[in-house]
């Protein structure tokens, strides 16, 4: 279980531990399928991606959490006290972010499709707003000065810009070319400034890029914030934030572990990109400071899906470990077919080849085809790797099926 990252899952003599505690132990008197997450892990990720970033002199850095990767109301709690901030895309993620007593000053909204009930809420939740809407539209900017003209306030803006970049990821998490729906071009920027109706009740703070989630290369990036520093050298005065965006990845798989780019060399190309294109062409002393909005990179490996084995099936040469945890509980399979490692309790050198499904009726409920596995039986444990982001957050009740609990250890 060679791993570039943290992970709380090992095995012990053969048999399954979380934490150095066995699996079967802790999971006496609880019901399946549940996720179990490691505080330590989870803390020790975000330690080692802020330190990371100081090494490499990256200046004042905020590190906003982005909640859609996992909003557990214990996971918001301990980065905020680790010093995070938040990157929300909801006005649900804005409260689940502010009951966890993350300071409004450090909470960026993304996301295309803010309301004006939204926009209102966030403009409320502090004397000054909150930290930044990262604008997508000049329609968005027009009602966010409109709602603020009403409230008397001054609204901080940032453009999320539209880098026109493919991240190498999946197409369905790429979202930094023009054919996707976020962000702004460039040149709709540019005609955005020199409106000044726009900007009665609203002030330029920022600028921001998100290519896409899961990255494991840095190419893109560093193409993506060149396209920002461009723009932030044509800006007629200094702003306050460069926001990098988020996305780096975890180890899925075998080809991630030799591909994926480390922490340490992800925020090497940031730094390096930063001071090429926009710190050593400024003073010194109008250099802004810079925002991340890191997600499964925080949470990805501190969870895990547990289940147990319902029963087998056999047809003809096709073998199926049917287990009780469903589609439901874990969409990145069926929405991605995204790979996730599938660890049984008890280890052993007797493997078959096996289809490891759920009880959903849908074929795509399928958490991994021929995958070499203990004969298993009804009642083993099994778990499902790598499920601490986008995994309780993306459930739902399909088949009127019960949310899976979070346990944390």
């Amino acid at each position: 279980m060679k791993t570039l990252l943290p992970t709380p899952l090992k095995y012990q003599k053969n048999k399954l531990s979380f934490e150095g505690h066995d699996l079967q132990k802790i999971m006496k008197n609880k019901k399946t399928p549940c996720y179990l997450y490691s505080k330590k892990t989870m803390t020790e990720t975000y330690k080692a991606f802020y330190s990371e970033a100081l090494k490499a002199k990256i200046p004042n850095p905020l590190v906003c959490f982005a909640v859609k990767a996992n909003p557990n109301h214990e996971v918001l709690t301990l980065l905020k006290k680790s010093g995070a901030g938040a990157d929300v895309v909801s006005v649900g993620e804005l409260k689940a972010a502010l009951k966890a007593g993350i300071n409004p000053q450090k909470i960026v909204f993304s996301g295309v499709g803010k309301t004006r009930d939204e926009i209102i809420f966030a403009l409320r939740s502090h004397p000054y707003g909150i930290y930044s809407f990262n604008v997508e539209s000049i329609e968005e900017l027009e009602m966010i000065n409109d709602l603020s003209k009403k409230e008397n306030k001054v609204a901080r803006i940032a453009f999320r810009l539209n880098p026109r970049v493919n991240a190498k990821t999946h197409k369905h998490i790429s979202t930094g070319n023009k054919t996707h729906k976020f962000g702004l071009l460039r040149s709709d920027i540019e005609e955005a400034l020199l409106n000044d109706s726009l900007w009665t009740h609203s002030t330029l703070v920022g600028l921001s890029i998100h290519i896409g989630s899961q990255l494991t290369e840095l190419k893109a990036t560093e193409k993506a914030i060149k396209e920002m520093c461009d723009l932030a050298m044509s800006l007629k005065y200094p702003i306050e934030f460069l926001d990098v965006g988020g996305g780096l990845g975890i180890d899925y798989t075998e080809e991630d572990r030799k591909e994926l780019a480390s922490i340490k060399t992800y925020m090497k190309a940031v730094y390096q990109s930063l001071h090429r294109h926009y710190f050593k062409k400024v003073d010194p002393l109008l250099i802004p400071r810079i925002v991340f909005e890191p997600g499964r990179i925080l949470v990805g490996k501190m969870g895990v899906l547990v289940s147990k084995v319902v029963r087998t099936k056999q047809s003809e040469d096709c073998h199926f470990t049917i287990i009780d945890a469903g589609m439901n509980d874990l969409m990145r399979p069926a929405l991605y077919e995204a790979y996730h490692e599938v660890y049984p309790y008890e280890k052993s050198t007797k493997l078959i080849s096996t289809d490891i499904v759920g009880p959903i009726c849908e074929s795509t409920d399928i958490f991994g085809a021929q995958r070499k596995l203990p004969r298993l039986k009804s009642d083993d444990l099994i778990v499902i790797d790598n499920a601490g982001a986008y995994g309780r957050s993306m459930a739902n009740r399909y088949n009127e099926r019960e949310l899976a609990p979070e346990y944390f250890i």
